[in-house]
């Protein structure tokens, strides 16, 4: 007889019963049915409209932040991006707690308004005379902090899906947030059609460009989300079975409802596991951070060109991740979520391996236009602010090329093109790979026991990959150049790929290691 955990991957993608089947008649009605899976898909879209909320500037927060503030360096940038991580670490376990004694519409309301709220502040952060780039940091730590509400919806799913059905709906959650990573850098790119100037509306001091017509959009999108889970969200609980179970959650208890489970969760695999994703989101946080520098350095384009491009690329490598995704359930079948991993991890190691600069060719310096018998009589530190300023007083666009001040790129050979958006396809299809076994197996060894608090950890152990890796990369990469920043990813992945091996025999299912189902 087929065991359940087999039976899981042979089920649709939004659902394993169908109304009329007697298995179902037996477990729920059919208005508890369409309920349940009408708040899960809410909270699909809920997912999306959060990485929209990251994505839709990423690439644009470089280019921003030279503009309303000459004082911001590449470090500096690795602190901004890296806020959006400390806001939702932080957020993560509060907000993970609260929906497990809380209705969950409580905290994902609150998170919602805020990313709102801070949206509407990144709008404006050219507005102050000075220390612009300080409010730039709070407006996206905010953001980040709504993005706190990723352990709610995650937390929300699993525990509102049977056995069965959870691989597929873990797998839709992560394709709804890929799909958000796709369309975040597209609408970008889009509104880079606006231009740096755009239009202002006057009464209110507000600019309308290609920085700051996406975190409008971001705001909207927050407003919607709001009305709808305040229309349509219904607290669900149902056990592996899909039976109803126990919540303070839920508003209209059941006679059928039954207890959770008993058995303990196996910690080294839970934390484990959050080690595991904690590298994957790091490996892909500072791969998202270097970006457009290191395009900007090595092929010499401007802030408008590595909006544009850098969006079109990561678009390209966003609808990559849907495809790795419906591809990774296939795979499951026949090879396991662990499997899947290891392979995952291995592809993305061979991508930054591939990204290390070889051969005798340089990258274009900023300065390059001077001769050896031009330069005045000055001293180093006047010829770097006169390169600099000139300019900027000129054009609306700087300098292009690998600045001056980064000395590793006088010795450094320049990544070429194609080996660029190589690297980019392997990790693009390591990265999706890794991230939706890392859930779906965290998911499976909590099991059907309130999963808030668990589920805030490992979202914040990404978020705090996503701090680390900007700054990480940034500070690296300023300093040392590519060379040595993508070796050491390197040497981290092998170290992570090892670990795999050390716990591959624990990531095992809840249900499996108690005995109830077969492996």
């Amino acid at each position: 007889m087929a065991s359940p955990g087999i039976d899981t991957e042979q089920e649709p993608l939004l659902g394993d019963r169908t109304p009329g089947s007697r298995e179902w008649d037996i477990i729920e009605t059919e208005e508890h049915y369409k309920s349940r899976w009408i708040s899960i898909r809410i909270l699909y879209l809920t997912m999306f409209f959060s990485s929209v909320g990251f994505s839709i500037v990423i690439m644009s927060i470089w280019p921003y932040l030279q503009k309303i503030d000459q004082t911001a360096d590449a470090s500096f940038l690795g602190w901004v991006i890296a806020s959006f991580s400390l806001g939702q670490m932080v957020a993560s376990p509060v907000f993970g707690l609260w929906s497990n004694y809380r209705p969950r519409k409580e905290p994902l309301i609150v998170s919602i308004f805020i990313s709102v709220v801070a949206n509407c502040l990144y709008a404006y952060v050219h507005v102050p005379a000075s220390h612009n780039k300080y409010y730039m940091l709070v407006a996206r730590g905010l953001v980040g902090f709504g993005a706190g509400n990723v352990a709610v919806v995650r937390s929300y799913i699993a525990g509102a899906t049977s056995l069965q059905e959870r691989i597929s709906s873990m797998a839709n959650t992560s394709a709804c947030q890929a799909l958000g990573f796709i369309l975040g850098p597209v609408f970008q790119t889009c509104f880079a059609l606006i231009g740096e100037k755009g239009v202002t509306w006057d009464a209110i001091k507000l600019q309308i460009n290609m920085y700051t017509a996406p975190v409008l959009l971001g705001a909207f999108l927050g407003v919607l989300n709001i009305i709808l889970i305040l229309t349509l969200l219904r607290e669900h609980r149902v056990d592996d079975s899909g039976r109803q179970c126990k919540n303070v959650n839920f508003e209209e208890a059941s006679t059928d409802e039954v207890q959770f489970p008993q058995g303990d969760i196996d910690q080294v695999a839970v934390l484990a596991t959050n080690v595991l994703f904690f590298v994957v989101l790091f490996i892909f946080a500072l791969f998202e951070t270097i970006v457009t520098p290191l395009t900007m350095d090595m092929y010499a384009w401007t802030r408008e060109q590595a909006v544009l491009y850098d969006g079109i690329i990561l678009a390209a490598l966003g609808v990559e991740a849907i495809l790795i995704f419906m591809g990774v359930k296939l795979l499951s079948k026949k090879i396991g979520d662990r499997a899947i991993l290891l392979g995952g991890l291995i592809v993305v190691w061979v991508g930054f391996f591939i990204l290390l600069p070889w051969g005798n060719q340089f990258p274009k310096i900023q300065w390059e236009e001077l001769h050896n018998n031009s330069i005045p009589n000055t001293t180093f530190g006047e010829i770097i602010i006169t390169l600099w300023k000139s300019p900027r007083e000129d054009h609306n666009e700087g300098p292009t090329g690998c600045p001056i001040e980064q000395a590793w790129c006088f010795y450094t050979p320049m990544i070429h093109l194609a080996q660029f958006l190589t690297a980019a396809t392997l990790i693009g299809v390591g990265y999706p790979t890794c991230n939706v076994t890392s859930y779906t197996l965290y998911s499976k060894v909590l099991g059907p026991k309130p999963q808030g608090v668990y589920m805030g950890w490992l979202t914040a152990s990404g978020s705090a990959a996503r701090i680390l890796g900007p700054v990480f990369i940034s500070q690296v990469y300023t300093s040392w150049g590519p060379r040595w920043a993508f070796s050491l990813v390197c040497g981290i992945v092998v170290l992570t790929i090892m670990l795999l091996g050390v716990v591959y025999r624990r990531l095992v299912p809840f249900s499996v290691r108690h005995g109830r189902i077969q492996e």
